[in-house]
């Protein structure tokens, strides 16, 4: 079963998360069929940009959960491996020499909100929400994106709390470029592909490259690379509320895992 789809159609290359009935969380086969998708994208040179998107009801819940508890816990080195693959897709994406763009409904969180970061720009359905909820279990962001796409005093409030905002609130802070009716997604994300696509490639990746290399210069790469030798440390620690989520994920199921995770701070993130 193919996990992420990919077509062309003229200039743009649409990429697609296929994992539905898991609101696209993301694995370790996910992560491995984007990588391939984003090189073909990269090395087709009919490709002038790219559009992240995704089937079903949500762009991305985030990280598989369910395999992370069956895994149990692991050493700080094995988890370096495993997060090195997630940091490399996201950052292969962030990196890309062509324009991106993120089209977001629903639950767009934790490694999915990384994912969508990492592009251009976003368009999103006004049922869109994003955040990055890990640090209410004990862990945290895995590419440290938020920093560089929101600014300080916001990043350390989300990534402080686990709280998850709107598209609306999204495009306030400057997360998300345009907010639209769901039904409106797909089309207004298409048309603005279309519009990039009408410059020329070497103009667009000049640009492109231009953009990134200011954002290196801030010390972007060396943030995202500090931070991910940080999260292996952290997802190794063992902590009470880790320890309960697993348990009641294995015995209940995902659901109720999530669902105790977030009563304790008086709402639900549904799922």
């Amino acid at each position: 079963m193919t996990l992420v789809g990919y077509e062309r159609s003229g200039a743009v290359a649409r990429v697609s998360l296929q994992r539905p009935e898991k609101l696209n969380a993301l694995n370790a086969e996910l992560v491995a069929e984007l990588s391939s998708a984003l090189d073909r994208a990269a090395c087709d040179d009919e490709v002038k940009v790219v559009l992240l998107r995704a089937e079903g009801r949500a762009f991305c819940a985030g990280y598989d959960m369910a395999e992370e508890a069956e895994t149990g816990s692991i050493g700080a080195d094995a988890w370096h491996r495993t997060l090195s693959a997630d940091v490399e897709v996201t950052m292969k994406l962030w990196g890309l020499a062509k324009p991106t763009i993120a089209a977001v409904r629903g639950h767009c969180l934790a490694g999915g909100c990384e994912l969508a970061m990492a592009c251009d720009l976003v368009v999103a359905s006004d049922d869109a929400r994003f955040g990055e909820p890990e640090i209410r279990y004990g862990s945290g962001p895995v590419t440290l994106l938020m920093p560089f796409v929101l600014g300080q005093k916001k990043t350390f409030e989300l990534l402080y709390t686990g709280d998850v905002v709107d598209a609306a609130t999204a495009e306030d802070l400057g997360l998300v470029n345009r907010v639209v009716a769901p039904e409106d997604l797909e089309r207004v994300a298409g048309d603005l592909a279309g519009k990039i696509a009408l410059a020329p490639l070497a103009t667009l990746k000049l640009t492109k490259l231009a953009l990134t290399r200011a954002f290196e210069a801030m010390g972007l790469r060396q943030a995202v690379g500090a931070n991910l030798d940080l999260s292996a440390i952290l997802n190794s620690a063992e902590s009470p509320e880790k320890q309960e989520l697993y348990r009641i994920a294995r015995d209940r199921g995902l659901r109720a895992a999530l669902a105790w995770r977030d009563a304790r701070y008086g709402e639900s993130l549904g799922g």
